[in-house]
């Protein structure tokens, strides 16, 4: 079986504060885009070998014990009776961009084995699962946008669609540490609540749904800014950092001309 694996894309992230255990409580909108990797998992006809793993595409240096492909189907395998399985990744999803490609990699294959297990567990069990395996897998169990608060340990359904917008996509391939992007942010509570700014149009997002890591990451790597500064003047009607970066994205009524300095940045395009 076949299954596509989405890269999604942060409608604005908040920091609103740092807790005494070193956690950060933020709230974000997670959108899925059309950037998939691609997952196949099969059984196989050998009862000696449980899992025979595999990978293509995009090449990245990856300790198999942090695999979270592989960390899946430890769960599950622990979970519930699975037959011996072949699973291969063909990864489209740039590593370390701030798309959530490892994230979504997780909960396609946890999905995937549930339906070949020999009695499969619940919804509220599988969300439980993807939650131990990071805090944005429960995410990617769904197909809509979701509002994400707390450590990105709550979901709940929010009502905006990108649907007949043009989608832009760039990854200038620069490696930006999450827990470095953390401690680079103040926390503070904003004026108006994410939940509140994402159900205006999107052409007035500029300047009011912000990602809060964008303000040091543009600092330490002015390209970002750069980058972002030409979306909007090549028509987007928003632009923004996903996640903790350094992908960026911008949201247009039809598919613009991009100039030379940002076409060889672009990793997507197409209808949102």
């Amino acid at each position: 079986m076949i299954y596509f694996s989405p890269a999604k894309i942060n409608l604005g992230l908040q920091i609103l504060n740092r807790r005494d255990d070193g956690f950060h409580m933020l709230r974000s909108v997670m959108y899925p885009t059309g950037l998939c990797d691609i997952i196949e998992i099969n059984q196989l006809p050998r009862e000696d070998i449980p899992l025979s793993f595999s990978q293509s595409g995009i090449r990245f240096e990856a300790d198999l014990k942090k695999n979270l492909c592989l960390k899946a189907w430890n769960l599950m395998a622990a979970e519930r009776n699975l037959p011996p399985v072949e699973i291969h990744l063909h990864k489209q999803i740039p590593v370390g961009a701030g798309l959530g490609g490892g994230s979504s990699n997780a909960s396609t294959v946890l999905n995937g084995l549930n339906l070949l297990a020999s009695s499969p567990v619940s919804p509220e069990r599988l969300e439980d699962l993807a939650g131990q395996l990071g805090s944005d897998c429960p995410f990617f169990l769904y197909e809509s946008a979701m509002m994400m608060e707390g450590q990105g340990d709550l979901l709940s359904p929010v009502n905006v669609s990108l649907k007949g917008f043009y989608l832009v996509l760039l990854f200038p391939e620069i490696h930006i540490s999450t827990a470095e992007a953390y401690g680079a942010v103040s926390p503070h509570y904003p004026d108006l609540p994410l939940r509140h700014l994402i159900k205006t149009p999107v052409d007035r997002w500029n300047g009011r749904v912000r990602n809060d890591f964008e303000e040091s990451a543009f600092q330490k790597h002015p390209l970002l800014k750069e980058l972002k500064d030409s979306l909007y003047s090549s028509g987007a009607k928003f632009a923004s950092m996903s996640g903790s970066g350094s992908s960026l994205y911008g949201i247009f009524d039809s598919a613009p001309q991009l100039p030379e300095e940002i076409q060889k940045y672009v990793i997507w395009k197409g209808l949102a």
